[in-house]
């Protein structure tokens, strides 16, 4: 039978999860091409039960947040640029005998903020956090046209090492193949976004300025998920006008958000991003199951932001 008469299962896999709003996100998208799939979530809370869980392959696709995009990456078997410069997969899909590796995080990030009027054209961004998804967020931005972007982190060494490391495999992937166009007619083609962007690296401590002086700041650290959690850095550092997104949502008001919002920032949480990642992991997973979408993006993104409430 085909992926269009089979019944297939696909999940989120991470830990804490429960709060998810990918479920009902999927499930309605889905059921609207009329596929038979079902999603759930894998809620895992060891490392050995989600690789377990990742080597059996009993999926069609699974999507991965905290803490396991890198066991992800592991285990995939072909990965996709945008998983390589992340070092770490939202998104597995089953092809065959393969396991295909990708990330959406960034793209998915930059959608929703180009959604809400943010212009990444010449912009300075400041990323904190050193795990997939900054690393997937601050490369995106470069492809959407920012002119320097920063990555901040509680240690500066590891925040070096982390850049360096990746724009060395940008620079890699860059060089190895011939140039493709911008997939989007306003952002920047790969090599034009590898030599265009200013990469710079420091800590909470030592990038102050430069958290100061960003148009956006962006929290992509999982401080937010627990109570009580405090922001990545003093957020008597926001400035009026800046805009500051949180990844994290589903949790309340994290110290972040709070934080921009007195400062007079422009403030979003992470469920716009949520929202206009699965709509690319969706166009992804359908397009290797050989599934026509008869819905384009801005459809894709209302099925599911009405399905989760937002």
């Amino acid at each position: 039978m085909s992926t269009l008469e089979t019944v297939e299962n696909l999940y989120l896999l991470g830990h804490p999860i429960a709060h998810s709003k990918s479920p009902v996100m999927y499930n309605a998208v889905y059921g609207r091409l009329g596929l038979p799939w079902c999603y759930e979530l894998a809620d895992l809370a060891c490392e050995d039960e989600a690789r377990a869980f990742l080597a059996v392959r009993d999926f069609l696709s699974v999507n991965i947040t905290t803490p396991y995009k890198p066991h992800a990456y592991e285990a995939a078997t072909h990965k996709a640029a945008s998983a390589k410069l992340a070092r770490g997969a939202n998104l597995l899909v089953k092809h065959g005998e393969a396991l295909l590796a990708y990330n959406t995080d960034g793209q998915g990030c930059v959608a929703f903020l180009e959604r809400t009027g943010f212009d990444f054209s010449g912009a300075s961004v400041a990323v904190c956090g050193t795990g997939p998804t900054a690393l997937a967020i601050l490369h995106a931005c470069a492809v959407a046209g920012a002119r320097e972007v920063v990555l901040v982190g509680r240690d500066r060494e590891r925040a070096q090492s982390v850049l360096q490391d990746y724009v060395d495999e940008f620079g890699r992937l860059s060089s190895a193949a011939i140039d493709l166009p911008a997939a989007i007619e306003h952002h920047r083609s790969f090599r034009e976004a590898y030599d265009a962007t200013a990469f710079k690296f420091g800590s909470y401590a030592t990038s102050t300025q430069a958290i100061c002086d960003a148009d956006l700041v962006v929290n992509a650290t999982p401080l937010g998920m627990q109570a009580g959690d405090p922001a990545p850095f003093d957020t008597a550092l926001f400035q009026p006008g800046q805009r500051a997104f949180d990844v994290v949502y589903g949790h309340g008001e994290t110290a972040f958000v709070a934080g921009a919002r007195a400062a007079g920032c422009t403030v979003s949480d992470g469920a716009g991003m949520l929202v206009a990642q699965a709509v690319a992991s969706v166009r992804t997973v359908c397009d290797i199951a050989g599934v026509d979408v008869d819905l384009d993006a801005v459809d894709l993104f209302a099925v599911m932001a009405d399905a989760a409430g937002f």
